[in-house]
C-alpha cells in the first residue's frame, strides 16, 4: 500500500494562546522578500524585514520514515528566519546535515526536540521563543530523550548561545544520557514569566566545567560558549531587558531579547510587532484621526499584522480581519473577497458554518468525532484520514468507522490547511464525498491502492503547499488535470507511480466528450474541470433548454439557469434572459409592473396602508379605486359584458330624461368638489419656515404653520386628558371661504414662548402614514394645537361598537401600523409618555395613526434617557420605572403598547379592572400582569408579556415588534381565533370603561378580585351566551367581579390573591356572594383586565 504523507503540520496539539493572529499552519513557505536576498539591518540588531516559513503541529507523530521526516524539515525551514508556529525536530538521525536551521532567529510557539540522536543543534543564533503555543500546555522549550541506547550517538550539547528570551512558557529538559550544561544556563533571565520553575533532571554527567571567564552559567564549555545576560544584570530602573548594568542601559519596553541600544530599532527581536526594522506595540491602522477634520480617514501608509510583523499585505491564503492577517475569519463574521483581497465581514443573517480541522488528539477522523463535522461548509484547518481512524483503534477505546458517515463531508466547499488521506474504505473508489469542495488552502495528498479516481469535482484552486499523490496503481485522470490552473502558488508536484496514461486508455478511464481541455477529476459528465459547452449543476451538457423542453433555461457565463416559474414557455424563442420574475418575456398569470405574479396583490400591507389591485382584459394588474377597501370583485359573467336592455335604458335615459340638466349639474358639482380638493390640499400639505427666537439661529423648515385665533372655530368638545381638552372644529383660512374640518387640543399650562419653540421643532417636521400629523399651532393666552379631524374617533371606541365585525387580519395590520408609527417617533427622538387606545385615531377603518405625541419632550441625540417628574399619568399603562422613578424612555413606551394590544384583542376591555390604581405597581411587582385574551393564541400573548418585562433592556424594541406583528400578518387565523357571536335579542346596558364604586351599604360585599384566567396553548372555544335574565329592580350597580356558577356551565374559579387581611370582617364575607340581577355582562370574564400570575424571573424586580 503506497503511502501518501502530508509534508507539513499534522493535527493540533495543544491549545493556542498569545497575541494578534499567529497561525501554526501558513501552508507554503511565504517571504515578503526572496529568501536568497538577506535583509538589511536598523541599528545592528533588527531584521527589517525576514524571511518567514510555517510551523507544525505534529507533536511526537511523524508521517514517513526518518529519511522522509529529514526532507520534509529540509523543504520546511531552510533558509528560513521566522518559524510562524512550531518548531518541531523529531527522529533525525546522526547522519543527516542540519545546518539549515542555522538562520532561524525566533520561533513563534514552542520547540520540540526529541528522539533525535544527532551531536549537536545548529541554532545558534535562534534568540527569542514567543510561546504563543505550548506543549502539553506548559511548555515553551521541551528537550526529551535525544540519544540511543544502543549506540553512543546522543545529543551532547544545545548550542543555543544567543537565546536570550522565553516570552511565555517554560522549559523542560529531560532524560538525555549525553546532553550536557543544560543545568549550568540560567534559566531565570531567559523566562519573563519568573513564577515558572524550569524542569532540568535526569540529563548528562560528569561534563565539563564551564569556562572561568563565564562565571558559572554557559551554554558549553569553551570561552564563545558563556551565557549572555540580559535581565537578572540590569538595574533597577530598567523594566525588561538591558545591554550593560548602568542605570542608562535599558533595552526599549517593546525590545525582546535583549538589544544593542537604547532606541526601539536596536532590538534583537520586538516584545510585540516588528514595523520595517522598528518594534511597535501596534502595526499602523487602516484609520487614522484627522485633528483639524475631527473625523477618522484612510491610512494610506496602513499595514496589517502578520504574527509578530507587519506587511502591506497578507498571504494569499489568509483573510483580513480588520487590521489583522487571520486564518480564519471568527464566528460572527463571514469570508467575502473585494477587489482582489479577501477581508471579514459581519454576517447579514446566519453565518456559513466553520468546523475546526481533525478534532480531539488522535490527529485523524475517526468515530469519535466524525458527528462534529455535519452540515459544515469550511473546515478551519486540516483533515486526515488514517488508518487508525478507519478501523479503529483498540489502544484508545476507538470504534471502527462507518464508511457511509463519510457522506458528512459532502457539504464542505473549503479546507484551509490541507488534505491527507492515508487510508480509505476499499469498497469506495474515489473521494466522492468530497464533489463539492472547492478550496484546499495548504496541501492534498491522497495517495491509495484501491482509487480508481479522485472525484474532487468542484475543487477550483489549491491555494497553497505540495500536491503529492503517489502509489495510487488503480488511479487514473490525473493526467488530464491541468495543475497549473489550480495552483496559486509555486507548490512542487510531486504525482508518480500512479497508474500510467496508456493503461488508463486501454481500461477506458478517459475523460467525457463534453469535456473541456482543462482534464477531468473522473468519469462521465460530472466529474469534469470545465465544460466543453454548457454546465447545468456541476454536470456538462450539449445545450441548455432556450426553446424546449421543461422548465426552460438562461445561460450565463456557461452555465444553465432556470426561468422564474411564472415565465410562459415561448417555443421557438427565449422565455427569459435572468432568473428573476421581470426578466420573463411572457407571464404565465399576471403582470405587476414589471414583474410576473401568480396573482394581483390583494390586501397586501404596503408603506400607506393595504394595497389593492384587479387585473385588467390583458392580464396586467390595475390599482383600485381609491375609495375602494376591500379590492376588486370579479363579475360572475365576466368583465365588458353589457346586456341590450341595459344598454337601451341607458341610451334612452340619457337622451330623453333631462340629459343637459343633468350634464350641467355634474360638471358643476365635478368642478366644486375638485376645487375643494384642491384647496384643501393646498392648505393642509403647506408648511411654514418658523422665525428664529434667538436672531443667531437660523430659521427652520417645519410642516406646520401658525393660526390665527379668527381663522378657528371650536365646536363641540371630543374629549378631555391630563394635558388638555380636545374640540371638533372648523378652520376658515384667512381670504378663503373653505371650511376645513380640524381637531383642536388645547394645552392646559402652557409654558410660554419657549415651550411654543420646542413643540414646534419637535413634532413640526414630523410626517408618516401612522401617526397624525400637526397642521399648525396657535399661540396665544392658551396654546392650541390643530391637527387633521379624523371622523371614526379613537381605535378604543371603534372595536367597541363594531367588536361583531372585526376580523383578526385587520388588528394584526392595526399592530403593526401602530408600532411602525410609534418607531418613526423613536427614530425622531420622540418619547410618548401616553400611548394608549383612546390615543390612537382611525383614518379609515384600515390605516391606523398614533395621536397625542405632541406633548411629549424631545430626546437630545447625545441622551439615552430623558427624566420627567412632575407629571400625572394613566397608571395602567405605565411602565414600573415610569411609576416609581418618573423615567420615560422609548422602553416605557413599550410597555404601554403592550397594554394598547390587549385592549385592541379583548374589544375594548379596561386593564386591570376593579383594580384601583394605587394598587397596580403591588400586583406589578409580584408578577402578575394582564390576562391572556379569549382571541388571542400564546404566540400573541407571549409578545404582550415581553413588552411588561421589568427590565427595560429585555423588552423588545418597536422595530422588532413591527417585523414580529408584519409575520404574523401574513397568517392571521393562526395566531388570532375570532368566533362571530350569536346575535342577542335585548341590547345590553354600556359599561362605563372605570369600576362603578359601590353605594353606601353596611353589608360586607365580597372582595373584587379578578379570577385567574390560565390560557392553553391553543384558545378553547368560547363559552356560549349566558341566558337572558328578566330585569329585577337592584338597589345599587352591578358588579365587575366573576359569576357565580349556577348561571354558567363552568365551576367558579378561586381567586388569584386572598384579601390582604383575612381577619377584618369587613373584607371577610360570612355568605356566599350573591348574584346581581342585572343586565348581562357585555364583557367576557377572561377580558375584564384581571391580572394573571405568570413565573418569569424577569417579570418581577431584584431584590
Amino acid at each position: 500500500m503506497g503511502v501518501a504523507a502530508p509534508p507539513g503540520p499534522g493535527s493540533p496539539r495543544a491549545p493556542r494562546r498569545g497575541r494578534g493572529p499567529l497561525p501554526s499552519q501558513l501552508g507554503p513557505f511565504y517571504s515578503p522578500v526572496p529568501c536568497s536576498n538577506r535583509p538589511g539591518r536598523t541599528g545592528g540588531a533588527l531584521p527589517v524585514r525576514a524571511p518567514m516559513c510555517a510551523g507544525t503541529l505534529n507533536g511526537l507523530s511523524v508521517t514517513g520514515d526518518a529519511q522522509h521526516q529529514y526532507q520534509t524539515l529540509h523543504k520546511m525551514y531552510n533558509n528560513c528566519e521566522i518559524v510562524m508556529g512550531n518548531l518541531e525536530i523529531v527522529l533525525i538521525d546522526h547522519t543527516q546535515d542540519l545546518s539549515f536551521l542555522q538562520t532561524i532567529r525566533e520561533v513563534t510557539g514552542y520547540i520540540l526536540i526529541a528522539m533525535n540522536v544527532f551531536a549537536a543543534l545548529p541554532l545558534q543564533n535562534l534568540r527569542v521563543i514567543r510561546g504563543t503555543q505550548f506543549y502539553e500546555e506548559r511548555f515553551a522549550l521541551f528537550v526529551l530523550l535525544n540519544y540511543n541506547p544502543n549506540t553512543t550517538h546522543a545529543l551532547r550539547q544545545l548550542g543555543l548561545n544567543q537565546l536570550t528570551e522565553i516570552l511565555a512558557g517554560g522549559v523542560y529538559i529531560e532524560k538525555n544520557a549525553q546532553l550536557c550544561h543544560v543545568d549550568t544556563v540560567e534559566w531565570r533571565d531567559i523566562m519573563r514569566d519568573s513564577r515558572l520553575e524550569p524542569l532540568v533532571r535526569d540529563n548528562g554527567r560528569g561534563c565539563a566545567p564551564c569556562h572561568e571567564s563565564c562565571g558559572g552559567h554557559c551554554w558549553g564549555p569553551g570561552p564563545d560558549d558563556c551565557q549572555k545576560l540580559t535581565k537578572t544584570i540590569c538595574a533597577p530602573q530598567c523594566n525588561g531587558r538591558c545591554f550593560g548594568r548602568a542605570p542608562n542601559e535599558c533595552c526599549h519596553e517593546e525590545c525582546a531579547g535583549g538589544c544593542t541600544g537604547p532606541l526601539r530599532t536596536h532590538c534583537f527581536a520586538c516584545r510585540h510587532f516588528n514595523d520595517s526594522g522598528s518594534c511597535v506595540p501596534l502595526c499602523p491602522q487602516p484609520l487614522i484621526y484627522n485633528k483639524l477634520t475631527f473625523q477618522l480617514e484612510p491610512n494610506p501608509d496602513t499595514k496589517y499584522q502578520y504574527g509578530g510583523v507587519c506587511v502591506r499585505e497578507c498571504p494569499h491564503n489568509f483573510v483580513v480581519d480588520q487590521s489583522s492577517c487571520v486564518r480564519a475569519c471568527p464566528n460572527d463574521k463571514m469570508e467575502v473577497e473585494k477587489n482582489g483581497l479577501k477581508i471579514c465581514e459581519p454576517c447579514a443573517g446566519l453565518c456559513p458554518k466553520g468546523m475546526g480541522g481533525v478534532l480531539g488528539k488522535y490527529q485523524t477522523v475517526d468515530s469519535s468525532n466524525i458527528d462534529t463535522f455535519i452540515n459544515c461548509t469550511k473546515i478551519l484547518g486540516n483533515l486526515d484520514f488514517l488508518i487508525t481512524g478507519l478501523e479503529g483503534d483498540p489502544w484508545r477505546n476507538i470504534s471502527a468507522l462507518d464508511p457511509e458517515k463519510l457522506n458528512v463531508f459532502r457539504t464542505v466547499r473549503e479546507i484551509t490547511g490541507y488534505l491527507n488521506i492515508q487510508s480509505w474504505p476499499k469498497h469506495m473508489h474515489n473521494f466522492s464525498v468530497f464533489s463539492n469542495l472547492e478550496t484546499i488552502g495548504g496541501r492534498t495528498s491522497p495517495g491509495l491502492p484501491n482509487v480508481t479516481s479522485l472525484g474532487l469535482r468542484s475543487l477550483r484552486e489549491v491555494s497553497a503547499g505540495r500536491v503529492y499523490i503517489t502509489e495510487n496503481r488503480r488511479l487514473c485522470f490525473l493526467h488530464t488535470v491541468h495543475w497549473a490552473a489550480l495552483r496559486r502558488s509555486r507548490a512542487d508536484l510531486d504525482i508518480r507511480n500512479n497508474r500510467p496514461r496508456s493503461k488508463c486508455r486501454a481500461w477506458g478511464k478517459v475523460c467525457d466528450p463534453l469535456c473541456s481541455a482543462e482534464g477531468c477529476w473522473g468519469p462521465g459528465p460530472a466529474q469534469c474541470l470545465s465544460c466543453r459547452h454548457y454546465s447545468r449543476r456541476g454536470v456538462c451538457v450539449p445545450t441548455c433548454r432556450f426553446s424546449q423542453g421543461e422548465p426552460r433555461e438562461f445561460s450565463q457565463g456557461g452555465e444553465c439557469h432556470e426561468c422564474h416559474p411564472e415565465c410562459q414557455p415561448v417555443e421557438g424563442g427565449a422565455t427569459c434572459n435572468g432568473s428573476g420574475a421581470d426578466t420573463c418575456t411572457r407571464c404565465a398569470h399576471y403582470r405587476d409592473g414589471p414583474h410576473c405574479v401568480g396573482r394581483c396583490p390583494d390586501g397586501v400591507l404596503g408603506e400607506r396602508g393595504p394595497i389593492f389591485k384587479f387585473p385588467d382584459g390583458s392580464r396586467e394588474c390595475r390599482p383600485c379605486h381609491e375609495n375602494c377597501s376591500r379590492g376588486w370583485v370579479r363579475p360572475p359573467g365576466g368583465c365588458g359584458g353589457r346586456t341590450p336592455t341595459l344598454i337601451a335604458v341607458m341610451v334612452v335615459g340619457a337622451v330623453f330624461l333631462s340629459c343637459s340638466l343633468v350634464l350641467l349639474a355634474l360638471l358643476y358639482w365635478r368642478g366644486k368638489k375638485i376645487q375643494k380638493k384642491r384647496a384643501m390640499r393646498r392648505y393642509l400639505e403647506r408648511g411654514e419656515s418658523l422665525e428664529p427666537l434667538d436672531p443667531s439661529e437660523k430659521a427652520n423648515k417645519v410642516l406646520a404653520r401658525i393660526f390665527k385665533e379668527s381663522e378657528l372655530k371650536r365646536l363641540k368638545v371630543l374629549g378631555s386628558g391630563v394635558f388638555g381638552t380636545v374640540h371638533k372644529g372648523i378652520w376658515i383660512p384667512d381670504g378663503d371661504s373653505i371650511k376645513i374640518p380640524v381637531s383642536i387640543k388645547v394645552i392646559q399650562g402652557w409654558s410660554g414662548q419657549q415651550s411654543f419653540h420646542a413643540h414646534m421643532l419637535a413634532i413640526g417636521s414630523l410626517e408618516h402614514s401612522y401617526i397624525v400629523r400637526l397642521l399648525g399651532i396657535c399661540p396665544g393666552p392658551q396654546l392650541q394645537l390643530v391637527t387633521q379631524l379624523l371622523p371614526l374617533g379613537s381605535l378604543l371606541d371603534y372595536v367597541r361598537k363594531n367588536r361583531g365585525s372585526i376580523g383578526p387580519q385587520l388588528l394584526l395590520n392595526w399592530c403593526v401600523q401602530v408600532a411602525k408609527g410609534m418607531y418613526y417617533l423613536e427614530e425622531h427622538r420622540m418619547v410618548h409618555r401616553n400611548l394608549a387606545a383612546r390615543n390612537v385615531l382611525l383614518k379609515s377603518p384600515s390605516q391606523a395613526q398614533v395621536a397625542d405625541f405632541g406633548i411629549a419632550d424631545l430626546l437630545y441625540p447625545d441622551d439615552k434617557k430623558y427624566f420627567y417628574n412632575e407629571l400625572k399619568t394613566p397608571i395602567k399603562w405605565m411602565a414600573l420605572e415610569s411609576i416609581h422613578f418618573g423615567k420615560y424612555t422609548h422602553q416605557s413606551d413599550v410597555w404601554s403598547y403592550g397594554v394598547t394590544l390587549w385592549e385592541m384583542m379583548t374589544f375594548g376591555a379596561e386593564p386591570y379592572s376593579g383594580i384601583r390604581p394605587a394598587e397596580v405597581p403591588d400586583l406589578l411587582e409580584k408578577g402578575e400582569r394582564l390576562s391572556q385574551p379569549h382571541i388571542c393564541t400564546i404566540d400573541v400573548y407571549m409578545v404582550m408579556v415581553k413588552c411588561w418585562m421589568i427590565d427595560e433592556n429585555i423588552r423588545p424594541t418597536f422595530k422588532e415588534l413591527a417585523n414580529e406583528f408584519t409575520r404574523m400578518a401574513r397568517d392571521p387565523p393562526r395566531y388570532l381565533v375570532i368566533k362571530v357571536s350569536p346575535p342577542k335579542s335585548p341590547e345590553p346596558p354600556k359599561v362605563p370603561p372605570d369600576p362603578i364604586p359601590d353605594p353606601p351599604n353596611p353589608t360586607p360585599d365580597p372582595p373584587r378580585t379578578p379570577r385567574p384566567h390560565p390560557r392553553p396553548p391553543n384558545p378553547p372555544p368560547r363559552p356560549l351566551p349566558r341566558p337572558p335574565r328578566s330585569p329585577k329592580p337592584h338597589p345599587r350597580p352591578p358588579k365587575l367581579h366573576p359569576r357565580p356558577p349556577k348561571p354558567h356551565p363552568r365551576p367558579p374559579k378561586p381567586h388569584p390573591r386572598p384579601p390582604k387581611d383575612p381577619q377584618t370582617p369587613s373584607q371577610t364575607p360570612q355568605t356566599p356572594p350573591q348574584t346581581p340581577q342585572g343586565p348581562p355582562d357585555p364583557i367576557p370574564a377572561g377580558e375584564r383586565g384581571g391580572p394573571q400570575r405568570i413565573r418569569h424571573p424577569q417579570l418581577r424586580p431584584p431584590r
